[in-house]
């Protein structure tokens, strides 16, 4: 967070995480709080038994400065190193002149105190940033510490930042894989839960992409690198929670502006404690003006004024929020975003590769008389056996299933735009759209020309066989997302998609959404967000598979991009990314936001509500140091507290 004039305790923190390493003894962390705490109490002690030696005012001088060094030194030093930097009105140096002031005016038990609670405050509050950075870091920071590489038949184990594109990396079964690259072997299974939360192994044949993170799970497979160490999926993905926390929110950044004007105004409120009643006195002298008294009123004042609870809590709200949304696999790519998704009325979902699988499967076959199912079925699938189109793949999928094995095909010729024509047992066949059929002057029953659906068609020589219709499928949680946003009051929820208008609102009917737009190109897209963005009223989430979808993800006020597993053009341009796939986690993340900021308004109203009560008790010489103490930071500690629960809340 670097030094400012709001840092307050969080720069001081920073500066001792940094540094210190991984798990200090306790006795490191603690021992200094130990030792002054001890000589502290046994001082409070010695006092109210009246100890002889203790009752000499050098001894006890002596005695709490022991107490005070080991927890002021650390607090003294940032405030000199504030003051050379010109930020004058640090929370180290308000600090600073209380606890020495305490010491001017004697009271030597509240200097330490406040030094003690403080440093404790500060310690605690060190522990929950480090816990929030290091939930996210475990569990993005996933990449191994090294790679195996096949140089000249040999194996060598090499850091991942020295391998170069084009080296052949070879991962054990369970070993994860240290860089992207393309598969080598036939098929592999990989668990892919680093980059989608989600633990279901998914299948990599030979030429595909297999991304860093990635787990091998069945066999040892060999990966030529197509990708160096920054530039990986994983990398990218860690660099963009790391990022998220310097995009600030628009409550952090009225803090940061806040605590700008707030501090100095504050310490010249303390000062003004003090100079008052002595010119007051001066005016009237049945006044008795004690300046120990109002110092100590000045010095209440400023302890209380720190606004450590306000400046510590509420990035580490944001920061806890997008920890735990990205456990979930939802990446926010800044605390700006988890607060403008609370504000969504409006979501557009794209429909192909968002709604739907964007993967073909077989809905019905419909045969002619003259030949049963099986017969069509196995034709078709023989004739698109070696095909690698979606469709074909489909249908051969679907013969698999049905247990029907494919038959022998000789002289196979793909005509692009209209399908195969191939011989079985001696007879021409014909597999394709209904334009193959004309082409070759088959006649086929005319109902067949207003299918909306995706129709294979087949004709046996100059006979037409039959029909299998096939269709983009549903994804599982597809009616769930419409319903969890149904449940979150937003009620404005449309389609818009490339695909045929009917086929469209058949997918609309049977998720319940009213409306849906089909016919659409990529500008037509951004047409109809313009459109809805003219209506000021409206705050829209345009959720879409990113690729061709980039320019409307860019438009809408929050773009939710289906970012799978590594979409460039997604991770680009959306602001939330799902790496998950799953379109149920939109309102998942719109109530990540709603619990995040419902967090950080607790803390807010908290801290100015007890600081408010305290410094006007303060002021009216009715609150000592100690109630000065618990309002700075005994009030950060419950904030920090409250701020660490988004953890558990959000789900």
């Amino acid at each position: 967070m670097g030094h400012h004039s709001c840092t307050c305790c969080c720069a001081h923190g920073n500066a001792q995480t940094a540094h210190a390493p991984e798990n200090p003894g306790f006795l490191k962390e603690y021992g200094r709080i130990l030792l002054s705490a001890l000589f502290l109490f046994s001082g409070i002690a010695m006092k109210a038994m009246h100890t002889d030696f203790f009752t000499d005012g050098t001894v006890m001088l002596a005695w709490y400065l022991a107490a005070y060094l080991p927890v002021g030194l650390p607090v003294l030093k940032e405030a000199w190193e504030s003051m050379l930097q010109k930020d004058i009105f640090s929370e180290f140096t308000l600090m600073s002149i209380a606890t020495l002031g305490a010491f001017y005016i004697k009271e030597y038990p509240e200097g330490v105190a406040v030094m003690l609670f403080y440093s404790l405050g500060e310690l605690f509050q060190d522990k929950a940033v480090s816990r929030a950075k290091r939930n996210i870091g475990a569990l993005l920071d996933v990449r191994p510490e090294t790679a195996t590489v096949i140089k000249g038949g040999e194996a060598v184990t090499e850091s991942p930042r020295n391998v170069q594109i084009g080296d052949i990396i070879e991962v054990k079964t369970g070993e994860r894989v240290p860089l992207d690259g393309r598969m080598l072997g036939e098929a592999a299974a990989f668990n892919t839960s680093a980059l989608t939360g989600e633990s279901v192994p998914r299948t990599i044949r030979k030429g595909e992409e297999v991304l860093a993170g990635m787990i091998a799970t069945d066999k040892v497979v060999r990966v030529e690198v197509t990708k160096p160490f920054e530039k990986s999926a994983l990398s990218r993905i860690l660099e963009l929670v790391q990022d998220a926390s310097e995009r600030k929110a628009p409550a952090e950044l009225f803090i940061r502006k806040f605590a700008r004007i707030y501090t100095p105004i504050v310490t010249g409120l303390a000062v003004l404690i003090v100079l008052l009643p002595l010119l007051y006195s001066s005016v009237d002298a049945q006044f008795q003006f004690v300046f120990d008294d109002w110092l100590y009123r000045a010095l209440v004042f400023l302890v209380i004024s720190c606004p450590c609870a306000l400046v510590v809590s509420i990035p580490l709200g944001y920061f806890g929020g997008i920890g735990a949304a990205s456990r979930l696999g939802i990446l926010f790519k800044g605390g700006n975003y988890l607060d403008a998704i609370t504000k969504i009325n409006t979501v557009v979902f794209d429909k192909t590769g968002t709604l739907t699988k964007g993967t073909f499967e077989v809905q019905s076959c419909h045969t002619h008389p003259d030949i049963s199912e099986e017969k069509l079925i196995q034709i078709i699938a023989s004739a698109e056996r070696n095909s690698t189109h979606p469709i074909a793949k489909a249908v051969t999928g679907y013969a698999e299933q049905r247990r029907i094995a494919p038959v022998p095909t000789t002289e196979v010729t793909e005509i692009a735009g209209h399908g195969i024509e191939t011989t079985i047992e001696g007879q021409r066949i014909l597999v394709g759209n209904t334009r193959l059929l004309s082409k070759y002057g088959v006649d086929y029953p005319q109902e067949l020309s207003a299918i909306t659906d995706t129709a294979v068609v087949c004709a046996v020589g100059q006979s037409y066989a039959g029909y299998l219709l096939l269709s983009d499928t549903l994804k599982a949680d597809a009616r769930k997302a419409i319903e969890d946003l149904e449940a979150l009051n937003i009620n404005n929820i449309q389609i818009l998609s490339g695909d045929k208008q009917a086929i469209v609102t058949n997918f609309a009917n049977r998720l319940g959404v009213r409306q849906a737009y089909g016919d659409l190109l990529p500008d037509g897209k951004v047409e109809h967000i313009e459109e809805l963005r003219r209506n000021a009223a409206n705050r829209i989430a345009f959720v879409g598979d990113g690729i061709n979808d980039a320019p409307v993800l860019a438009l809408s006020h929050v773009g939710i991009a289906m970012g799978g597993l590594g979409s460039d053009a997604a991770i680009e341009t959306a602001d939330v990314v799902i790496q998950t796939d799953q379109p149920s986690k939109v309102a998942t993340a719109i109530r990540a936001g709603k619990q995040t900021r419902r967090i950080v308004w607790q803390n807010i109203s908290l801290a100015f509500g007890v600081k408010l009560l305290v410094l006007i008790l303060g002021a009216g010489g009715l609150a000592t140091l100690w109630e000065a103490v618990f309002a700075d930071v005994g009030v950060a500690l419950i904030a920090i507290v409250n701020a660490v629960r988004i953890q558990k809340l959000i789900k």
